[in-house]
Protein backbone atom coordinates (compact mmCIF):
# COMPACT_ATOMS: atom_id res chain seq x y z
CA UNK A 1 0.00 0.00 0.00
CA UNK A 2 1.44 3.37 -1.05
CA UNK A 3 0.94 6.07 1.58
CA UNK A 4 0.61 9.73 0.72
CA UNK A 5 0.75 12.64 3.10
CA UNK A 6 -1.40 15.37 1.55
CA UNK A 7 -0.87 18.89 2.86
CA UNK A 8 -2.80 22.10 2.33
CA UNK A 9 -3.48 25.33 4.16
CA UNK A 10 -6.29 27.83 4.48
CA UNK A 11 -6.33 31.39 5.66
CA UNK A 12 -3.60 33.15 3.69
CA UNK A 13 -5.90 35.88 2.39
CA UNK A 14 -8.00 36.93 5.40
CA UNK A 15 -7.44 40.13 7.31
CA UNK A 16 -8.01 38.33 10.62
CA UNK A 17 -7.32 35.01 12.30
CA UNK A 18 -4.69 32.31 11.96
CA UNK A 19 -3.41 30.40 8.98
CA UNK A 20 -4.21 26.70 9.44
CA UNK A 21 -2.56 23.78 7.68
CA UNK A 22 -3.59 20.16 7.67
CA UNK A 23 -1.60 17.04 6.84
CA UNK A 24 -3.56 13.89 6.04
CA UNK A 25 -1.96 10.47 5.81
CA UNK A 26 -3.86 8.62 3.11
CA UNK A 27 -3.71 5.24 1.42
CA UNK A 28 -3.29 5.88 -2.29
CA UNK A 29 -6.17 3.52 -3.08
CA UNK A 30 -8.58 5.26 -0.67
CA UNK A 31 -11.48 6.93 -2.47
CA UNK A 32 -14.19 9.22 -1.17
CA UNK A 33 -16.65 10.55 -3.73
CA UNK A 34 -16.86 14.34 -3.90
CA UNK A 35 -13.36 15.33 -2.73
CA UNK A 36 -12.18 18.58 -4.26
CA UNK A 37 -10.52 21.87 -3.41
CA UNK A 38 -12.34 23.13 -0.30
CA UNK A 39 -12.93 26.51 -2.00
CA UNK A 40 -15.01 24.76 -4.68
CA UNK A 41 -17.27 23.07 -2.13
CA UNK A 42 -20.16 24.54 -0.17
CA UNK A 43 -19.85 24.71 3.62
CA UNK A 44 -22.52 22.01 3.86
CA UNK A 45 -20.61 19.69 1.51
CA UNK A 46 -17.38 20.25 3.48
CA UNK A 47 -19.18 19.40 6.74
CA UNK A 48 -20.54 16.18 5.16
CA UNK A 49 -17.12 15.14 3.83
CA UNK A 50 -15.09 15.96 6.96
CA UNK A 51 -16.26 12.99 9.08
CA UNK A 52 -15.79 10.63 6.13
CA UNK A 53 -12.23 11.91 5.72
CA UNK A 54 -11.55 11.49 9.44
CA UNK A 55 -12.84 7.93 9.25
CA UNK A 56 -10.76 6.96 6.20
CA UNK A 57 -7.52 8.80 6.97
CA UNK A 58 -4.61 6.89 8.47
CA UNK A 59 -3.55 10.01 10.34
CA UNK A 60 -4.44 13.69 10.61
CA UNK A 61 -2.45 16.58 12.02
CA UNK A 62 -3.01 20.32 12.09
CA UNK A 63 -0.47 23.11 12.22
CA UNK A 64 -1.15 26.79 12.63
CA UNK A 65 0.42 30.19 12.84
CA UNK A 66 -1.37 32.85 14.81
CA UNK A 67 -1.76 36.53 13.99
CA UNK A 68 1.31 37.61 15.96
CA UNK A 69 3.50 35.18 14.06
CA UNK A 70 1.98 36.23 10.71
CA UNK A 71 2.70 39.89 11.52
CA UNK A 72 6.22 39.08 12.70
CA UNK A 73 7.50 36.91 9.83
CA UNK A 74 4.94 37.53 7.01
CA UNK A 75 2.09 35.38 5.73
CA UNK A 76 4.19 33.24 3.38
CA UNK A 77 6.69 32.23 6.06
CA UNK A 78 3.90 31.70 8.59
CA UNK A 79 2.12 29.44 6.08
CA UNK A 80 5.28 27.39 5.58
CA UNK A 81 5.67 27.03 9.36
CA UNK A 82 2.05 25.93 9.74
CA UNK A 83 2.61 23.26 7.07
CA UNK A 84 5.84 22.10 8.74
CA UNK A 85 4.01 21.78 12.07
CA UNK A 86 1.20 19.77 10.49
CA UNK A 87 3.66 17.38 8.82
CA UNK A 88 5.79 17.04 11.95
CA UNK A 89 2.65 16.32 13.96
CA UNK A 90 2.03 13.21 11.93
CA UNK A 91 5.51 11.90 12.64
CA UNK A 92 5.49 10.02 9.35
CA UNK A 93 8.65 9.72 7.32
CA UNK A 94 7.92 6.86 4.92
CA UNK A 95 4.99 8.55 3.18
CA UNK A 96 5.25 10.51 -0.04
CA UNK A 97 4.54 14.13 0.95
CA UNK A 98 2.51 16.13 -1.58
CA UNK A 99 1.84 19.79 -0.89
CA UNK A 100 -0.67 22.00 -2.67
CA UNK A 101 0.95 24.92 -4.44
CA UNK A 102 4.32 25.70 -5.93
CA UNK A 103 6.49 25.77 -2.79
CA UNK A 104 7.77 23.29 -0.25
CA UNK A 105 8.72 24.37 3.29
CA UNK A 106 12.51 24.49 3.71
CA UNK A 107 12.56 21.97 6.54
CA UNK A 108 11.19 19.22 4.27
CA UNK A 109 12.86 20.08 0.94
CA UNK A 110 13.89 16.90 -0.79
CA UNK A 111 11.20 14.91 1.02
CA UNK A 112 8.17 16.64 -0.46
CA UNK A 113 6.76 17.63 -3.83
CA UNK A 114 4.72 20.73 -4.59
CA UNK A 115 1.67 20.08 -6.77
CA UNK A 116 0.10 23.14 -8.38
CA UNK A 117 -3.67 22.69 -8.17
CA UNK A 118 -3.12 19.65 -5.97
CA UNK A 119 -6.20 20.38 -3.88
CA UNK A 120 -8.27 19.49 -6.95
CA UNK A 121 -6.00 16.77 -8.34
CA UNK A 122 -4.77 14.67 -5.41
CA UNK A 123 -7.36 13.14 -3.04
CA UNK A 124 -5.03 13.33 -0.02
CA UNK A 125 -4.48 17.06 -0.61
CA UNK A 126 -8.21 17.60 -1.19
CA UNK A 127 -8.87 15.89 2.15
CA UNK A 128 -6.33 18.14 3.89
CA UNK A 129 -7.86 21.20 2.23
CA UNK A 130 -11.34 20.31 3.46
CA UNK A 131 -10.29 19.52 7.03
CA UNK A 132 -8.20 22.69 7.29
CA UNK A 133 -11.09 24.81 6.01
CA UNK A 134 -13.64 23.20 8.36
CA UNK A 135 -11.29 23.67 11.34
CA UNK A 136 -10.44 27.29 10.56
CA UNK A 137 -14.07 28.21 9.84
CA UNK A 138 -15.10 26.72 13.20
CA UNK A 139 -12.39 28.72 14.94
CA UNK A 140 -13.47 31.94 13.25
CA UNK A 141 -17.11 31.26 14.19
CA UNK A 142 -16.03 30.83 17.82
CA UNK A 143 -14.01 34.07 17.63
CA UNK A 144 -17.08 35.89 16.30
CA UNK A 145 -18.59 35.53 19.78
CA UNK A 146 -15.64 37.44 21.27
CA UNK A 147 -15.61 39.99 18.46
CA UNK A 148 -19.22 40.58 17.40
CA UNK A 149 -20.05 42.80 14.48
CA UNK A 150 -17.24 41.74 12.14
CA UNK A 151 -19.11 38.82 10.60
CA UNK A 152 -16.34 36.28 11.25
CA UNK A 153 -18.98 33.53 11.39
CA UNK A 154 -19.76 34.17 7.73
CA UNK A 155 -16.66 35.83 6.23
CA UNK A 156 -14.02 33.87 8.23
CA UNK A 157 -11.96 37.06 8.38
CA UNK A 158 -11.74 37.49 4.61
CA UNK A 159 -11.92 41.03 3.17
CA UNK A 160 -15.60 41.50 2.42
CA UNK A 161 -17.46 44.80 2.12
CA UNK A 162 -19.16 44.25 5.49
CA UNK A 163 -15.85 43.35 7.14
CA UNK A 164 -14.24 46.57 5.87
CA UNK A 165 -17.26 48.51 7.13
CA UNK A 166 -16.94 46.91 10.56
CA UNK A 167 -13.23 47.72 10.65
CA UNK A 168 -13.96 51.37 9.92
CA UNK A 169 -16.71 51.59 12.53
CA UNK A 170 -15.53 49.21 15.27
CA UNK A 171 -11.78 49.37 14.77
CA UNK A 172 -9.06 46.76 14.67
CA UNK A 173 -9.23 43.75 17.02
CA UNK A 174 -6.34 41.73 18.48
CA UNK A 175 -7.01 39.01 15.89
CA UNK A 176 -6.56 41.33 12.91
CA UNK A 177 -3.33 41.12 10.92
CA UNK A 178 -1.70 44.50 11.42
CA UNK A 179 0.89 43.81 8.73
CA UNK A 180 -1.83 43.57 6.05
CA UNK A 181 -2.27 46.86 4.17
CA UNK A 182 -6.05 47.36 4.69
CA UNK A 183 -5.71 46.85 8.45
CA UNK A 184 -2.57 48.98 8.62
CA UNK A 185 -4.34 51.79 6.73
CA UNK A 186 -7.24 51.75 9.18
CA UNK A 187 -4.81 51.87 12.10
CA UNK A 188 -3.06 54.85 10.50
CA UNK A 189 -6.40 56.66 10.12
CA UNK A 190 -7.24 56.18 13.80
Amino acid sequence: MRMICGVDEVGRGPLAGPVVACAVLWADDCLIFGLDDSKKLSPKKRRVLAPKIREMALGISFGRADVEEIDEINILQATMRAMERAIEGLGVFEAEILIDGNMVPKIIKGRATAVVGGDSLVPAISAASILAKVARDAEMTALSENYPGYGFESNAGYPTKSHFEALRILGVTPIHRRSFRPVREILEQS
